[in-house]
């Protein structure tokens, strides 16, 4: 039977209906805003996976292109892997409902998020977030906490909530954000150089919306009415508890603050198995997770009661930090980022047109010309596992940076070249993906494009026990572990560009959000001096080894003429000197070459193809026909003008074939072009000018005859009298 609630968010109505489609799943959520459509359905598994100390949860979100009235492109004509969009959409449905469920709840779930129908104007995004709650919680499945989920945008000093696609271009914020009814537990946004007031009162409007949300759910719920499976908390023995937090906790302190992350996870390990092993074998599993029960507590401790991190730094302190740039010389750009135990080699590679990576989405098709990979090879943390793909980590830690870094990248206008800036993960031990900004803004300068100021970002922390608090800037392996908050902030100077926060706790207050904004501010600032005072500025010329991009402009009715007949002529340029060339619609040409030889020669031949002929002006043209009136003559390409028999030489010409003859080079020059634009030419004009300087004479390929011992035709005296009457019909006839 039909169940269905309504509500309101932003003026848009907003519906969330369940009991007439996917009925065998757990638990199947089909919500609705405009013509936009996502079902989202929750199974569980029925017994829990053993051997495991995780929550095997798993989110699928997936775009299919029937919902926008298109057909997949490729050759199989079907959907395929999934997109980056898909899989960060998977990540940003995960990301909240984790943290949420029992804490000794270990089977497998699977959510999965379908787009059936899009309508390009309500982004199906933050709806699959709220109905995957909302599946969860009207299932049996024992997740009792909803949550609600919005984005906003921040135009013309105004925000607005689920802002429609077209307007998120005029968005100062594009921010995600999902919360329960008490508290916010995640947060992702890219912005540009929003101050931290605006993003503290963005998260409390979003939290308004998120409160009718989640109530809309409550509703639901409330028509349902599941039973819920119940999970049984694991049964410690108090006595065995206090036995080996007596026996381990000094030791165990000891081990986790050994200086060096590997150092100390070896004797923490050690110290372990030798704890475990020293038991009777039916005690060790309970032993091993006390201890790791013990090792948590004693790292919350240590900060709340004694004030103190294990690595022995302030709450505020960064780790040591060193940078460096150009440290591969065949890249383009490039730089190594180290912050403490995280190393990150970034480079950047400039590339020109026909580089750009096509993005096909529901949208439609667009194209990236900025892109950021980020790598974690498993060196890097001391591991052996096989390489393969880029999985969710590394594709969400990539899309993290590029958020930061790409609001501060110059314009197509300004720099039109395509970039690509790699990340590999060298060392880690706490926030690569911030690492990753750093050594992308450092590796950009390197290159010499010309960013609009650099950026940084940190990682930032919290331990928090009922009122009590710490919050941690730069956050080591173990903090992020077992804190409460991973929350990850870059920018500039004047503002926040990237946020992505994750909470393991049941919320976070916007008064605690605004505190963390104000210590990773200081943090920012502290990182950009040290990235500023090893390179001030984006480096002013190019790598040698980096494309040149130079820009032409033609007249628009040329393009025509620059591509050919087929393209044949576009293409003869670029078979002849090894460039790329992209025409404009509005007439801009982009040569790109890494030879300037070719690069000239290219620009040469374009400038000669659309070239327009000037009266006044002397070309070196081609004969390309020969008619009784007079001689074709190419003066640029594909441009011919008529060389008229008159004015091919300063004596009367009887045969044009005695005086020029096909392919012949001769120089001319444009007498006029009539109204229809035809192009007359003189050679005649060129001939007197060389005899006022000396008499006639023969240049270059001029092969005309020399005729000086004739009399010139109009100009002889009456000794020749003779000759022009035994000529004069045959003259009339000629002319």
């Amino acid at each position: 039977m039909k169940k269905e609630v309504k509500v309101s968010i932003g003026g848009k109505e907003i519906t969330m209906e369940t009991g007439v489609i996917a009925k065998q799943a757990n638990g199947a959520v089909l919500i609705s805003s405009g013509d936009t459509r996502v079902l989202v359905t929750a199974c569980m598994s029925d017994e829990p996976r053993e051997g495991i100390d995780f929550f095997p949860l798993v989110c699928d979100y997936k775009e299919h292109t029937f919902s926008a009235g298109k057909i997949p492109g490729g050759f199989f004509k079907r959907e395929g892997k999934p997109s980056t969009k898909e899989v960060l959409t998977s990540r940003l449905i995960d990301r909240p409902l984790r943290p949420l469920f029992p804490e000794n709840f270990f089977n497998e779930v699977q959510v999965i998020a379908n787009v059936y129908s899009f309508d390009s104007k309500n982004e199906p995004e933050v709806l699959a977030i709220t109905a995957a709650s909302a599946a969860l919680y009207i299932s049996q499945i024992p997740f009792t906490i909803p949550v609600g989920a919005v984005r906003v945008g921040y135009i013309d000093g105004e925000f607005v909530v689920n802002p429609a696609h077209e307007d998120k271009e005029k968005s100062l914020l594009d921010l995600v954000v999902a919360g329960t009814e008490e508290a916010i537990v995640m947060v992702e946004a890219g912005a540009k150089e929003v101050s931290n007031e605006v993003m503290v009162k963005a998260l409390e409007f979003a939290h308004t919306h998120i409160k009718e949300l989640v109530k809309a759910q409550k509703e639901l719920y409330d028509m349902i009415k599941p039973e819920k499976v119940k999970v049984e908390e694991r049964f410690i023995d108090e006595v065995l508890f206090l036995d080996v937090e007596r026996e381990i906790s000094d030791k165990l302190l000891d081990a986790l603050r050994i200086k060096g992350k590997l150092k100390s996870a070896k004797a923490v390990k050690e110290l372990k198995k030798n704890l475990v092993e020293s038991y009777d074998e039916e005690l060790q599993e309970d032993v091993a997770y006390i201890f790791d029960r013990i090792k948590e507590k004693l790292f919350r401790n240590y900060v709340l009661n004694e004030g103190k991190r294990l690595d022995d730094r302030a709450f505020d302190e960064i780790r040591p930090v060193s940078c460096e740039v150009s440290v591969m010389p065949r890249a383009h750009g490039s730089a190594l980022f180290t912050r403490g135990e995280t190393q990150a080699l970034v480079t950047t590679t400039l590339g020109t047109f026909g580089d750009s990576q096509l993005i096909d989405g529901l949208e439609g098709e667009e194209e990236e010309k900025f892109m950021l990979h980020y790598n974690f090879p498993p060196f890097s943390v001391g591991e052996v596992r096989p390489l393969r793909g880029p999985g969710r980590r590394e594709i969400g830690h990539g899309a993290l940076a590029k958020r930061a870094i790409e609001p501060m990248i110059p314009a197509e206008e300004e720099f039109p070249y395509i970039i690509r800036v790699v990340s590999e993960i060298l060392e880690s031990n706490g926030s690569s993906s911030m690492a990753t900004v750093c050594g992308g803004t450092l590796s950009l300068m390197d290159a010499g494009v010309p960013l609009k100021k650099p950026v940084a970002g940190i990682a930032m922390g919290l331990v928090k026990e009922g009122d009590k608090y710490a919050i941690l800037t730069d956050i080591a392996g173990a903090e992020d572990h077992y804190g409460d908050m991973d929350f990850k902030v870059a920018g500039t100077k004047d503002g926040i560009t990237a946020l992505q926060m994750d909470i393991k706790i049941k919320g976070l207050t916007e008064e605690l959000m605004a505190e963390a904004l104000n210590q990773a501010r200081k943090a920012i600032d502290f990182l950009l001096d040290k990235m500023t005072a090893v390179i001030p500025e984006p480096r002013k010329d190019l790598s040698p080894f980096a494309p040149r991009i130079t820009e032409l402009e033609i007249s628009t009715d040329k393009i025509r003429d620059l591509i050919g007949p087929g393209g044949k002529t576009i293409k003869e340029i670029v078979d002849s000197t090894g460039v790329k060339i992209d025409i404009k619609q509005d007439g801009k040409v982009m040569v790109a070459a890494t030879n300037e030889d070719a690069s000239q020669k290219a620009i040469e031949l374009i400038k000669m193809v659309t070239a327009v002929p000037e009266v006044g002006k002397v070309y070196e043209g081609v004969v390309k026909r020969i008619e009784d009136y007079g001689a074709f003559v190419e003066i640029l390409p594909g441009k011919e003008g008529l060389l008229h028999k008159s004015e091919i030489a300063n004596h009367f010409v009887r045969n044009v074939a005695d005086e020029l003859k096909l392919n012949q080079k001769v120089l001319v020059i444009v007498k006029d072009i009539d109204n229809l634009g035809r192009v007359n030419l003189s050679r005649k004009q060129l001939l007197k000018d060389e005899e006022g300087e000396g008499g006639e004479r023969n240049s270059g390929n001029d092969n005309r005859r020399h005729r000086d011992h004739r009399p010139r035709h109009g100009n002889y005296n009456r000794d020749n009298r003779n000759y022009r009457d035994r000529n004069r019909d045959k003259d009339k006839k000629e002319e």
